[in-house]
């Protein structure tokens, strides 16, 4: 049974710590389905993993939506949060309610956006048709890359206000949790307490009310990517490696596909095969002497 908002929201209210992973296509979806995973973030970073974009800026609506398509199909009693990605909701709000419906329509329970105050009014907005929200401050990939670089956000008293006001008013529009990203965990677990909603966080610390990971970094399907705050729980990487490695030497040295991966034809219906070609190779020979 998929979790509502509000069964989301408790999760805080109770000290239950939420779980969430991204996702971007069926089978990575399936898997946190069958692993019960509380929220699926169909995340932009799904056109640096699944499209090898050097950032998140590039991707479109429309490949956001094939993506959620897959997601939507694959994670059916997860709640399922799309990304907004640069330039759905930045032109005005009229697109971005558009773009927004969109992806409620394939099946999408939430969308994410980030963004501090300069957002507030669209949060309002979207919340006031309806639309539940995910805000995302701290590190945003979309925009403070262009300014700052990827660090590490609330290192400063004026940064951790900054964060906290940002917080604050986007609560008060109406986001329903907050990821916060690249947070210092001290600034992090204190922007958690003083807001009722629940934090999300990625690399800001223990102190947030859940956690969201990559799934490809998570599994280790990254040879040289090695964020610190990712733990790997599997080297995926290697295992593929490996796995490929030997399907290209089997098939090199012709041990597969071997008897166990093939499939008969009936004697029967094999002899009279044979006694086909025999009729058409003699044909195709008197064809060639005339």
């Amino acid at each position: 049974m998929i979790p509502n908002i509000n069964e989301i929201q408790q999760k805080k209210k109770k000290n239950e710590k939420i779980v969430v992973l991204t996702a971007y296509d069926l089978f990575t979806a399936k898997i946190c389905n069958d692993c019960q995973i509380d929220i699926v973030l169909v995340g932009d970073s799904a056109g640096m993993v699944s499209l090898g974009y050097s950032s998140t800026m590039p991707v479109t609506m429309d490949e956001m939506v094939v993506f959620c398509k897959g997601v939507v199909n694959g994670a059916k009693n997860c709640l399922i949060v799309a990304d907004m990605p640069f330039g759905s909701y930045q032109v005005n709000s009229s697109l971005a309610l558009t773009n927004a419906i969109k992806f409620i329509k394939l099946g999408c329970h939430a969308v994410k956006i980030e963004g501090g105050l300069e957002v507030v009014p669209l949060v309002r907005k979207m919340s006031d048709y309806g639309i539940p929200v995910m805000g995302h401050i701290g590190l945003q990939p979309q925009t403070t890359v262009l300014w700052e670089g990827y660090g590490v956000q609330g290192k400063t008293k004026e940064s951790a206000v900054a964060l906290y006001d940002q917080a604050i008013e986007l609560e008060r529009a109406g986001v329903f949790s907050i990821v916060l990203e690249l947070v210092t965990k001290q600034v992090a677990e204190l922007i958690s307490k003083s807001i009722n909603i629940p934090t999300i966080g990625i690399g800001s610390g223990s102190g947030c009310d859940g956690q969201v990971l990559v799934y490809y970094d998570l599994v280790g399907m990254f040879d040289k990517f090695k964020p610190k705050f990712v733990k790997r729980y599997l080297d995926a990487y290697e295992l593929n490696l490996i796995a490929v490695k030997n399907f290209k030497s089997d098939v090199a040295s012709k041990t597969f596909p071997s008897e166990e991966h093939s499939f008969s034809i009936p004697d029967s219906e094999l002899k009279k095969f044979r006694e086909f070609l025999e009729t058409k190779t003699k044909s195709n020979l008197d064809n060639q002497t005339l």
